[in-house]
């Protein structure tokens, strides 16, 4: 079974890390990482922009409404995630609004810019 693994912690404290800082949290996360790679069992690392870059679709009820920032009720939960290589935000929000036309649920798909992490490229 795969698990998709959230890592939830406030912007307000990552956010004042140094570059020195966030280069050592990437570092010792990359030595956890590395032992579940070398064991095959670790997929992409993605590491999420700030919530101020993100855009949220809302469907359900009428026509779609697209808003800044991430503003899913809190009844709602994370399901799932897509990783989608779109050419704008534009493309990625058609992606969403498709989305929601096929799903029967009313509900909301938070866009956000994602950061790619490669261990084997942090620097030392």
């Amino acid at each position: 079974m795969l698990y998709a693994v959230f890592c939830y912690n406030s912007e307000d404290v990552t956010g004042t890390w140094t570059k020195e800082q966030d280069g050592k949290v990437m570092r010792d996360m990359a030595a956890v990482e590395k032992k579940y790679a070398e064991a095959g069992k670790l997929g992409p690392v993605a590491r999420l922009l700030p919530t101020t870059a993100a855009t949220t679709l809302r469907h359900g009820g009428g026509e779609p409404i697209v808003i800044d920032g991430p503003f899913a009720e809190t009844k709602e939960q994370l399901l799932g995630f897509f990783i989608v290589d779109c050419a704008s935000l534009e493309e990625a929000i058609a992606f969403s609004r498709e989305l929601g036309e096929v799903n029967p649920s009313p509900g909301a798909y938070e866009i956000r810019p994602l950061a790619i992490y490669k261990p084997s490229e942090l620097p030392s």
